[in-house]
C-alpha cells in the first residue's frame, strides 16, 4: 500500500514539474542561440564618414566609393588587375577592422591620411596627377578592382582582421611583434621575389655626422658619440626578415623602428657605415614590411596569381568572405 501511494505521489510531481522543465529549457535555448549564431555583420558598414585633414570636413560615402579613392591612391593604377583587387579586399578589411576596433577620430569613421589611417584622393584629385589622356582607363580599372571583389573582406576566426599593408617589403615581409610589439596569429614572415625590380626597394639615407648628433640629441639628452674610437655605430641584432631591431649609436642602443623614425629611413631594413664625416644608411623595401606587400602583390599577379591567391600568401589561415 505504502508503495502504491509512494508511485502515485511521484508521478503527481512528474506530471507538475515536466513543463517547467521544458519550458526552462526553451528559454535557455533562447538566451544561448543568438549567441552562438552570432556573426560579423558587413551590411552595418556600408557608408562610413571620411575625414578630410586639409579642411576637417567630414563627408558621408559609400564603403566602395571610399574604396575607390583609397585604391587609388595607395596602389598604381599600372600595376596588376589582380593586385588592385587584393588591395580593394585588403582595404576594405582594414577599413572595417578600424571601425570595430576603436575610431582614431571623434566624429569619423576614417580620414584621408595614411599617417592615422590609409590614403585616400577625390577622383579630381587623381585624374589631375594622372597622366593625360590614361585617366578614364585608370579610373575604369580601379572601379572594375573594388566593384568585382564587392563584400569581399579577409576574416580570422570569424573577425575581420587587421589588415596591414605596406609598399615594399624589401625582398621579406615581418612579424607586427618585431615591430609594434602586437602579436596578431595571421601574420607571418614570407618571401616574395620580384621586388627589387621597383623602384622603392632600395634607397639612401646619407646625414653628417653633426646631422646624427644633432637628431639623436632631440630625442636623448645624455647621448655621446666618440667618432674617434671604432665600433661607434653598430648593428647589434636583426630579426628573421633581417630587419634591424638592435642598433647601437655611440652609448645608445634603439630599435630599427626607432632608427627608421629618427633619421627618415624608408624601412627598418638597412645597413649603416661611417664614410668620412657622413652617415650612410642603405635601405631595402618601404614601409613597416607587415602584412600585404603591394608590390609583392604586383609580382605574384603577374605571375599568374588571382587576388584571393595573393591575399592567402599574405595572412596566415584566414578566409576570404562575402
Amino acid at each position: 500500500m505504502k508503495k502504491l501511494i509512494f508511485y502515485f505521489a511521484f508521478v503527481i510531481i512528474l506530471i507538475f514539474t515536466m513543463p517547467i522543465i521544458f519550458t526552462n529549457q526553451f528559454k535557455t535555448e533562447e538566451v544561448i542561440s543568438p549567441k552562438v549564431e552570432e556573426k560579423f555583420d558587413y551590411g552595418q558598414y556600408s557608408t562610413i564618414k571620411l575625414l578630410h585633414t586639409s579642411t576637417g570636413v567630414v563627408e558621408e560615402m559609400h564603403l566602395d566609393e571610399y574604396l575607390y579613392g583609397v585604391v587609388a591612391s595607395e596602389m598604381p593604377a599600372t600595376f596588376e588587375l589582380e593586385a588592385l583587387k587584393a588591395q580593394a579586399v585588403v582595404a576594405r578589411t582594414y577599413t572595417i577592422y578600424q571601425i570595430r576596433n576603436g575610431k582614431k577620430h571623434e566624429n569619423a569613421d576614417m580620414c584621408d591620411s595614411s599617417l592615422n589611417c590609409q590614403a585616400w584622393i577625390s577622383k579630381e584629385d587623381r585624374f589631375a596627377r594622372w597622366e593625360e589622356g590614361k585617366q578614364e582607363e585608370y579610373w575604369n580599372k580601379i572601379v572594375e578592382a573594388v566593384n568585382s571583389t564587392k563584400g569581399k573582406f579577409i576574416l580570422y576566426n570569424g573577425e575581420p582582421i587587421n589588415a596591414l599593408f605596406h609598399s615594399n617589403s624589401g625582398g621579406t615581409t615581418e612579424l607586427s611583434i618585431n615591430v609594434w610589439g602586437g602579436d596578431f596569429p595571421y601574420f607571418k614572415t614570407v618571401e616574395t621575389s620580384g621586388e627589387e625590380n621597383y623602384t622603392s626597394y632600395s634607397s639612401e639615407v646619407v646625414v653628417s655626422k653633426d646631422e646624427l648628433i644633432s637628431k639623436m640629441l632631440e630625442k636623448y639628452s645624455e647621448f655621446k658619440i666618440d667618432f674617434s674610437s671604432n665600433n661607434q655605430i653598430e648593428i647589434l641584432e636583426r630579426t628573421n626578415s633581417n630587419r634591424v631591431s638592435k642598433l647601437r649609436i655611440g652609448n645608445i642602443e634603439i630599435s630599427g623602428v626607432e632608427a627608421r623614425s629618427i633619421f627618415g629611413l624608408k624601412s627598418a631594413k638597412f645597413n649603416v657605415e661611417i664614410l668620412n664625416d657622413n652617415i650612410k644608411f642603405s635601405v631595402q623595401g618601404y614601409g613597416h614590411g607587415v602584412g600585404f606587400s603591394q608590390c609583392g602583390s604586383d609580382t605574384l599577379a603577374k605571375n599568374g596569381k588571382n587576388y584571393q591567391e595573393i591575399i592567402k600568401y599574405y595572412y596566415k589561415d584566414i578566409e576570404i568572405s562575402e
